[in-house]
């Protein structure tokens, strides 16, 4: 359905409501050339009939030779200068190969790419009490439910546990420097050291220790099972 504003009849001329707006099945449009298409929110139809144009490898006169509309009216509405009638917009449409509904559809913008920084005076740092382990939080609030990720600092000889996740829940451990050991259930699995990747279940019991004489970091992905 296209919602119209319809040039008011005689009749219609004493009537004193503000909105007049009616609405019509457009099929039954398509013989007339009087009503003009006013949408609500009203799609970019130029700039999508424009690029409709060029991918078919169209110029202005091209076109305007194919639908049987003038160039300076194309060029016009393709500006976004000039509002087409029904009648109009069907041979634009017909020549182009494309319905009214799918140029309006292509018309609307994609919303403006966006890049977002979190400062690192902003990122969330965790320490255990005796400053053995730190964690340090990238993730944003929106993907916690199933993903979390961060780098894990640990001293030599020091050790981060964790009591069991919900069921479901994986760890992967990429060592970035130094060496850790991944304990499930207070027994040693897996040492990895730089370059290595440990993956294991976290809904366990689970620690990550230093057993090593240098610093040890490693950057931490916690994957929840919605």
């Amino acid at each position: 359905m296209i919602f119209i504003n319809p040039s008011p009849t005689p009749a219609q001329n004493g009537n004193k409501d503000k909105d007049n707006a009616l609405f019509y099945d457009a099929a039954q449009l398509a013989q007339t050339g009087i009503i003009h298409v006013t949408q609500r929110n009203t799609p970019n139809l130029g700039a999508a009939m424009k690029q409709r144009r060029k991918a078919l490898g169209l110029n202005l006169s091209q076109l305007a030779e194919l639908s049987k509309v003038s160039r300076s009216m194309l060029s016009e509405i393709e500006r976004g200068n000039a509002n087409p009638t029904f009648t109009t917009l069907w041979n634009i449409t017909q020549a182009l190969g494309v319905s009214i509904d799918e140029l309006a559809q292509s018309s609307v913008e994609d919303p403006p790419l966006r890049i977002t920084r979190q400062d690192a005076l902003n990122t969330p740092r965790m320490r255990s009490d005796d400053q053995g382990c730190e964690l340090v939080a990238f993730n944003p609030v929106t993907t916690a439910t199933e993903f979390e990720w961060y780098e894990l600092i640990i001293q030599p000889g020091c050790e981060m546990s964790s009591e069991a996740h919900a069921v479901g829940t994986q760890e992967h451990l990429s060592v970035i420097e130094g060496q850790v050991q991944v304990m499930l259930n207070e027994e040693v699995h897996e040492t990895a050291g730089q370059g290595d990747t440990l993956r294991y279940p976290a809904d366990t019991l689970h620690s990550v220790k230093n057993p090593g004489e240098s610093v040890a970091r490693a950057f931490l992905v916690v994957h929840k099972q919605k």
